[in-house]
């Protein structure tokens, strides 16, 4: 299987890139293929651009050479695994943008013939979130888990009813000890190795 994990926090030295890199590990350790898209070190651009928006339902929407690479990775891909810390509820802004540059029309979705909505991207088969939060799990379902829903409601419908979802969170993470954060590295590289 084709993986593309995609990394989005600003800090080399973050528990979200220890998460990245053991989640690669076990995938390739599980014998499957594995890209990492490290969003900050690559210079992604989150903002779309007015030219962007502009050509966004044309026949060419990306503009951006590197934007039209992770297109072409996504839809090469058997799974997706997003690797980001919670803030404000949500995805940080750079992985936000990167779904609204990457996922256009003709990628992320597709019109069918009477101008319906389709899933543009049937072949990812499975989903995966690794997250880490500030808060407690109560808060953060209190709230509505934002980021989460994002991946299990709206990229999965890109995907197609199929695609099997998975999330990972390692809630309170501020208070985290040592163990609770050695446990959870585990439990992604197991989560990977199933996958």
């Amino acid at each position: 299987m084709q993986v593309l994990v995609v990394l989005a926090h600003p800090n080399e030295d973050s528990f979200s890139h220890a998460l990245a890199h053991r989640a690669c590990e076990a995938l390739r350790a599980a014998g499957h293929g594995v890209n990492l898209l490290d969003l900050y070190a690559l210079g992604f651009r989150a903002a779309m651009s007015a030219d962007e928006r502009e050509a966004y339902h044309s026949d060419e929407p990306m503009l951006d050479p590197m934007v039209a690479e992770h297109a072409a990775l996504v839809q090469a891909a058997d799974a997706l695994v997003l690797v980001y810390p919670t803030w404000w509820s949500a995805q940080p802004a750079i992985l936000k943008g990167w779904f609204e540059r990457v996922f256009v029309p003709g990628v992320g979705f597709k019109f069918n013939a009477k101008g319906k909505v389709r899933p543009g991207l049937g072949n990812l088969r499975h989903l995966v979130g690794i997250s880490t939060y500030g808060s407690p799990w109560g808060y953060v379902k209190a709230i509505n888990d934002n980021g989460r829903r994002t991946l299990t409601r709206t990229v999965r419908m890109s995907a197609g009813r199929s695609a099997r979802t998975k999330w990972l969170g390692l809630y309170a993470i501020d208070t985290a000890t040592a163990q609770d954060r050695a446990r959870f590295l585990d439990k992604v590289d197991a989560t990977m190795r199933a996958l």
